[in-house]
């Protein structure tokens, strides 16, 4: 990973009880279809046996993911005052479409842009994390520069 991952205790916590069910019930339920797959006969010419380990492999590397994300992970909690960060929702305008917008600051493994939970890891995160309602900051994404007026920045 090329940044540390940014984590609140809560999320830290939730991540970690979700890598011990994927150890444990998850790891059990793959082995349990690769039992039964292997039962269906000939190893060479059994789509069920591959399937359930190529399953099993998929499992094993979203837990090394997640570990991998416990282990570099930054706890960070609220910021200052009045400032957006962790867990804060910021109101903005992006001033080249007026289009305005409002997200939860997040960490990476809760964001969902379509329900309304950003990212503090990502570009747009990053840029307005640190702000201040009438602070404006700038991105630079593939079609140009975005500029991003924060409207509001509300605490939870």
């Amino acid at each position: 990973m090329s940044e540390t991952p940014k984590l609140t205790s809560a999320a830290y916590e939730r991540l970690e009880s979700e890598v011990q069910v994927l150890e444990t019930e998850g790891r059990r339920e793959k082995a349990d279809k690769i039992s039964v797959a292997r039962d269906f006969g000939d190893l060479k010419e059994n789509a069920e046996y591959h399937a359930a380990k190529e399953d099993a492999a998929m499992l094993e590397a979203k837990i090394a993911r997640m570990r991998d994300t416990l282990r570099s992970a930054e706890i960070v909690e609220a910021t200052e005052a009045g400032a957006a960060g962790m867990g804060s929702t910021v109101t903005w305008v992006d001033d080249a479409s007026g289009r305005e917008s409002a997200s939860k600051l997040v960490p990476g493994v809760e964001a969902s842009p379509g329900e309304g939970r950003l990212s503090i890891d990502s570009p747009v995160g990053r840029a307005l994390a640190g702000t201040k309602p009438g602070d404006t900051r700038t991105l630079e994404t593939p079609r140009g520069t975005r500029t991003l007026r924060v409207l509001g920045v509300e605490h939870s």
